[in-house]
């Protein structure tokens, strides 16, 4: 059982990034799956989740509107499309599977 992140870097104010999470050894569809993030010197934080079930979503309050969680079952990844991007989204963000399956994290920074 594997998550790999990857699609992060560096993006100017207002920029645009899409964050991916291939899984292995399991069936993203049949698994609720979220996006955290952690910014240096501060807790991890829940970004946003997808339930297995129909995929109704959630987001935190300082990504609504401008972040959108989606998987594609056909290529068992889990995505972040993130638009409008702040210097406050500068963290490293990871993906994680309900039962405590992380993935090593991709770095995203928004500097100009």
């Amino acid at each position: 059982v594997q998550l790999v992140e990857s699609g992060g870097g560096l993006v100017q104010p207002g920029g645009s990034l899409r964050l991916s999470c291939a899984a292995s050894g399991f069936t993203v569809s049949l698994y609720g799956m979220s996006w955290y993030r952690q910014a240096p010197g501060k807790e991890r934080e829940l970004v946003a989740s997808i339930n297995s079930a129909g995929g109704s979503t959630n987001y935190a309050d300082s990504v609504k509107g401008r972040f959108t969680i989606s998987r594609d079952n056909t290529k068992n990844t889990m995505y972040l499309q993130m638009n409008n991007l702040k210097p406050e989204d500068t963290a490293v963000y990871y993906c994680k599977r309900a039962g405590g399956i992380w993935g090593q994290g991709t770095q995203v920074t928004v500097s100009s």
